[in-house]
């Protein structure tokens, strides 16, 4: 059933509190009439976690979190009647017991179910609700699962229906989510209750979109209503009315990479009375080849390369929804069309997939089932599971973002990694009850079973969704990233990303709290710190760990460096026209904590290196660069976007000085949602050893730099390729900084002499548009600071450079 949002714009609202929240012993009070002796209370804010509230009190650290899971917590507040009122309650975690006026009036055992109950109101009433402990149901004997995961402990946690954020230590702070976590609505309980199926589809260019209406009461004329055009609903039996609007020529709704995400009203007209219905988005949703071969969305008919990152949530103490718009629109930016939420996490709230239709977004959903060998076979837990789920579909039925809902995350991979046979790791419930299940209320999404899953081992790279960790954490050479022959990694490219200079936390590895921030798999005898070094070593051809107590500065400098290089160079193989590979999904978007997490934005939610890296792997309209060995050099050229774009293509080789060895220009007209792969001999017309493959001689350029220019000459897209190794020896390179004023607002013109390899423009208060680039020879490039009315003080300077230029208005 898709989300009423208001009536007559009545809508249901939060109960205003005051809420006051206790902790005690478990079991000490049985309900409210024992709380009587309970002093100690603090003010507490709902939605929101007792964590939140203590922390309020400055009773609890989040840097230092202390247990709560060894305590029942209460909540009470007043609420005003007289009269029949409906309590929604859309997330409680977890084991929550509910009494208005000291009656019992619900009790609920899962984090993920919402619950609505029809109450009578006094003049003023009680209510009460307790959250007993979870850790003395955790310590309780419960019947062993067939494996047991390192990651998520304890095992007994596969019996409750609640997040496992603070049970997976290394991998996410220890802190206890115990509370109202979702909102806590009242509504007046009137007659003619509405609910509503809506379902939008689009068949070529005509949107569908059909409703099925509940009145209760019926009704005498039901109309609804879209994109300024409007149908009647018939009665097809008593009080419910069904219909199906038709609308030629609808604009649709894409993913921001490939288009508009149009989004349309939709109201009904119930005798009068206005039901807001939400937006609806128009788009179709297909695979383009079997799962088995690899994963692949097309969207409205167009294949989608899917990019992003790991959703976690921006508020990991209280889990509300502040940051998240900046989170979504820093995911925008950098270009990524997809979203995975974990089934680690929670699922979000209706807000977030709100934004996501906004922002043209696409999102991964995974049920909330990870790694553990779930009791699917326990009657009440599947009951409680197909509910939890019937919920999150009914609520998110009209969101056009959400594309994949998936069975869970490293469920299957967990125990085929252990060596069980399919037998046992490939559960009924994901591979066969799920789909009927969700094309029941949404037959517009495609259903995963697991994340990974889908080859002859669910973590295997070629088939169906892999978790791809070659070049990443198995520390492969770059070139495994086309060996592997990704289908579509729903994980990939983890590492220990050093925040940029001046983030609060640990400053670097000379601090001891540093190592506290790195992220480390349970059991593992190396962290995602040595990932990192084993890069820097093997691109730059320097000791790490002597780096590392030497200069730690140019550590995290060459370590940032790395991360990006990394990056643009993986997407840059997945994204080339003939990859196989549809999609990437990098771990993770955010970082939990200080320091050097998985995150491609930090804990305060500032961009990292990696950010950078992959907002110039994704731009729509992109020029790549592939060493293809004898064949010299290929360049992939990518258009994305609906419109056909007049281009240029220049390709020049010099050395690091910007003496020319070979220079090509070709204009070229690519078509929308189209691409385009040349070869370096297309472009010359001749013979040039673009790879330094035959070594006839001694090789007499450095570096290969492609460049993409519209038909204003503006530059669209950069690429460059080094034959032999990085030019990362420092030397005085002729770095400048001037500043200049254009129609957007300050901005600074970045210009160099010499080949300058990963310029770094640091702001301390403001963000560059980009940081971590390469200058060709001779050339410039203007970089903005969004939301700066001027200018702001800072530096720059390269990683081959001896020079730090000054710039802004104290400069």
């Amino acid at each position: 059933m898709a989300l009423i949002r208001s009536v007559d714009g009545r809508a249901p609202v939060d109960l205003p509190g005051p809420w006051r929240l206790a902790l005690t012993s478990p079991g000490a009070c049985a309900g409210p009439g024992d709380l009587d002796g309970v002093t100690d209370w603090i003010p507490a804010a709902v939605p929101g976690t007792a964590a939140s509230a203590l922390q309020a009190a400055g009773r609890w650290s989040e840097t230092a979190p202390s247990p709560i899971h060894d305590k029942d917590v209460w909540y009470r507040t007043r609420l005003n009647g007289p009269g029949r009122f409906r309590l929604r309650f859309d997330g409680l975690a977890t084991l929550a017991e509910i009494w208005l006026d000291g009656v019992p009036i619900l009790t609920t055992r899962s984090m993920f179910e919402p619950h609505a109950v029809a109450v009578d109101l006094a003049v003023e009433s009680d209510l009460a609700l307790c959250f007993r402990s979870l850790r003395a149901e955790l310590d309780r004997p419960a019947k062993r699962g067939r494996w047991r995961p390192r990651m998520i402990t304890p095992g007994s946690l596969r019996h409750v229906r609640t997040s496992a954020l603070g049970f997976m230590p290394g991998w996410a702070p220890e802190i206890d989510h115990v509370g109202p976590t979702r909102p806590i609505t009242v509504e007046a309980v009137r007659p003619g209750a509405v609910s509503a199926d809506l379902r939008a589809s689009l068949d070529g260019e005509t949107g569908r979109l059909s409703a099925r209406l509940t009145i209760e009461g019926g009704a005498g004329a039901v109309t609804l209503r879209c994109d300024g055009r409007e149908t009647p609903l018939v009665e097809a039996e008593p009080g419910l009315f069904a219909g199906e609007m038709v609308l030629p020529a609808i604009a649709p709704w894409w993913p921001h990479t490939h288009g508009t995400p149009n989004r349309h009203a939709v109201t009904a007209c119930i005798d009068g009375a206005t039901v807001d219905l939400g937006r609806v988005g128009f788009r179709s949703l297909s695979l383009t080849r079997p799962f088995e071969e690899g994963l692949s969305l097309a969207v409205n008919g167009v294949p989608v390369f899917c990019r992003g990152a790991v959703w976690m949530p921006p508020d990991l103490v209280g889990l509300g929804l502040n940051g998240t718009r900046t989170l979504l629109m820093l995911a925008r930016e950098a270009g990524m069309n997809m979203l995975r939420v974990p089934g680690t996490t929670l699922y979000p709230a209706t807000d977030f997939f709100d934004l996501c239709d906004e922002l043209g977004i696409l999102v991964w959903q995974d049920l909330m089932l990870a790694n553990f060998d779930y009791p699917h076979d326990d009657p009440d837990f599947a009951r409680a599971l197909t509910r939890e789920i019937t919920a999150f579909l009914d609520r998110t039925q009209t969101a056009p973002s959400l594309a994949i809902l998936c069975g869970g995350s490293e469920v299957w991979q967990q125990a085929a990694m252990l060596g069980a046979p399919r037998a046992i790791w490939a559960d009924a419930y994901c591979e066969t009850a799920l789909p009927p299940l969700a094309a029941a209320q949404r037959p517009d999404i495609v259903v995963v079973p697991n994340s990974p899953s889908g080859g002859a081992l669910p973590f295997s790279p070629r088939g169906g969704c892999t978790h791809y960790f070659g070049v990443g954490a198995y520390c492969r050479p770059l070139d495994d990233a086309r060996r592997a022959e990704v289908g579509f990694a729903s994980e990939c490219l983890a590492f220990a990303n050093p925040p940029e200079p001046g983030t609060p936390g640990p400053a670097g590895p000379t601090d001891p709290d540093w190592s506290a921030g790195i992220p480390r798999d349970r059991g593992a005898d190396w962290d995602f710190e040595t990932v990192r070094d084993h890069y820097v070593g093997s691109l730059y051809d320097v000791d790490p760990a002597a780096l590392r107590a030497e200069d730690p500065e140019r550590y995290l400098d060459l370590g940032r460096a790395a991360v990006a290089e990394v990056m643009e160079a993986t997407f840059a193989e997945w994204c080339r026209p003939r990859s196989p590979t549809a999609g990437g999904l990098v771990l993770m978007l955010r970082d939990l904590g200080p320091g050097a997490g998985w995150g491609v934005i930090d804990w305060t939610q500032r961009p990292k290196s990696a950010w950078y890296a992959l907002k110039r792997a994704f731009r729509p309209v992109q020029i790549l660069i592939t060493d293809e060995g004898l064949d010299g050099l290929h360049l992939h050229l990518v258009n994305e976007t609906a419109q056909a774009r007049a281009l240029t293509v220049a390709l020049t080789f010099t050395d690091r000085g910007g003496r020319v060895a070979g220079r090509a220009e070709r204009a070229v007209d690519l078509d929308g949602h189209a691409s385009l792969t040349l070869t370096s001999a297309d472009l010359l017309g001749r013979f040039f050893d673009a790879t330094d493959s035959y070594r006839f001689g001694p090789r007499i350029h450095d570096i290969a730099h492609a460049r993409l220019t519209d038909a204003d000459g503006q530059v669209v897209a950069e690429s460059f390729h080094f034959p032999g190794p990085r030019p990362v020896t420092q030397a005085v390179i002729g770095l400048t900084a001037e500043p200049v004023m254009t129609d957007e607002g300050p901005a600074l013109r970045v210009a160099t002499e010499r080949f300058a390899f990963g310029v770094q423009v640091c702001a301390p208060g403001a963000r560059a548009d980009d940081t971590g680039f390469h200058l060709a020879p001779g050339t410039s490039r203007l970089i903005a600071f969004p939301e700066c009315a001027r200018l702001p003080r800072g530096t720059v300077r390269a990683i081959n450079g001896t020079e730090s230029v000054e710039f802004g208005h104290d400069a």
